[in-house]
Order: C-alpha cells, then sequence, then structure tokens
C-alpha cells in the first residue's frame, strides 16, 4: 500500500483551510479561552474519528456483510461528489443548511466543536468510507498504526488552520479560500476515479486489461 495516498486523500477531504470561515461564523462570540478550548475540541474529535474508522470500520461493514468492492465503489462515488462540491468551493462534507442547523445546535447548548465543526463539516462519510478502504489494503500492523498516526497529522494541521484563522482569513480572503478548496477538490477527484475503478475491477474482472 502506498502510505502517502490516505494522507493526501485525508487533507483534501477534511481541508480545514475551506472549514476556517465556518470556525469564524460560530466562534465569533466566543471569548480567547472558549475559542482555544473549542481549537482543541474539534482538532481531537476529526483525530478519533479518523483513528476508529482506520482500526474498526472493516469490521463494521464485514457485521453488514459488504464486500470491500462495493464498498470501495460506494466510497468513490461518495468522494467524487465531495470533490464536485469542493470544486464549486463548498468544503467536502457539508450542506446548504449546515450553518443554520449548526446555530440551531448551539443555541441548543450543543458543543459546536464536534457539531458541526468537526462532524459533517471536517470529517463525515467521505473520510470514513476513505479510512476503511485503505484500512483494508493494510497487512502488518504498523500499516494500521500509520494510519492511526495520519490521524494525528491531521489533528495537528486542523488544531493549527484554526489558530491561525484570523490571519488566513485576512491573508487569502474568501477569493483565495475558494481557490484552495478547488485545488483540493480536484486531486480528491483524482483519487476518486482510482478507488473506483479498483473497486470495479474486482467486482467486474472483465475490465482488467489484458497484457499483449
Amino acid at each position: 500500500m502506498d502510505l502517502m495516498k490516505p494522507l493526501i486523500a485525508l487533507l483534501a477531504i477534511v481541508n480545514p483551510i475551506g472549514v476556517v470561515p465556518f470556525f469564524i461564523h460560530f466562534t465569533q462570540s466566543f471569548n480567547r479561552a472558549q475559542r482555544v478550548r473549542t481549537m482543541r475540541v474539534s482538532a481531537f474529535s476529526a483525530f478519533v474519528v479518523i483513528s476508529v474508522s482506520a482500526l474498526a470500520g472493516l469490521k463494521i461493514i464485514e457485521f453488514f456483510g459488504i464486500s470491500i468492492a462495493s464498498f470501495q465503489v460506494g466510497g468513490g462515488l461518495l468522494l467524487l461528489i465531495s470533490s464536485l462540491q469542493m470544486l464549486n468551493a463548498q468544503p467536502a462534507e457539508t450542506k446548504p443548511t449546515d450553518v443554520s442547523e449548526g446555530d440551531a445546535k448551539l443555541d441548543a447548548g450543543a458543543s459546536i466543536a464536534v457539531v458541526p465543526l468537526t462532524i459533517p463539516l471536517l470529517t463525515g462519510p467521505a473520510t470514513i468510507s476513505t479510512m476503511v478502504i485503505y484500512a483494508q489494503r493494510t497487512q502488518h500492523w504498523w500499516e494500521q498504526a500509520t494510519l492511526v498516526g495520519y490521524g494525528v497529522v491531521v489533528g495537528l494541521v486542523v488544531y493549527l488552520a484554526f489558530m491561525a484563522s484570523g490571519r488566513i482569513a485576512r491573508l487569502l480572503g474568501q477569493t483565495g479560500i475558494n481557490i484552495m478548496t478547488r485545488l483540493m477538490g480536484l486531486i480528491l477527484a483524482a483519487l476518486a476515479v482510482e478507488i473506483m475503478a479498483d473497486g470495479l475491477s474486482a467486482l467486474f474482472p472483465v475490465l482488467e486489461t489484458k497484457p499483449g
């Protein structure tokens, strides 16, 4: 397994830079201590989602009797849909109603660090699908440990992006953030097509190119 591909896919899907405007919106009435706590909880929650998906996601789909090839096609399609959203400068795991729903949850006293910042804005079905697909390709315990380590990397990137959110917003502006989101979407689309191709080849061996 190419151990760099999962990290590239995760960074493209999570895309903390694209979520910075949402972080600024949801925490604009917070004091510094509350904002820092939100950063920490969001980063840790992203790590937990990625780690659990890498370690237990495969067992969960086996429990439901889903084949890996089918999951690859479905997960790849989900990644492709997410990449199309990102190419339209929307975060990969969000819907147009997320902001209003997030406000309602905040008014109800729910922690915005977990919902909606971590789930679904940072991590969601596409992230979980990606981790399950790459976990299936691991052959040694250290490869699974590497996937969990990537969860740590993503958590740190999320924390650093949120910590620098004010400067990022001023430096890039909305136009710059949109460009970054579209670039990550393009990378994610290429990875999605590759994952779907692997799944379709397993489901329909006739699609495999024969040498000669």
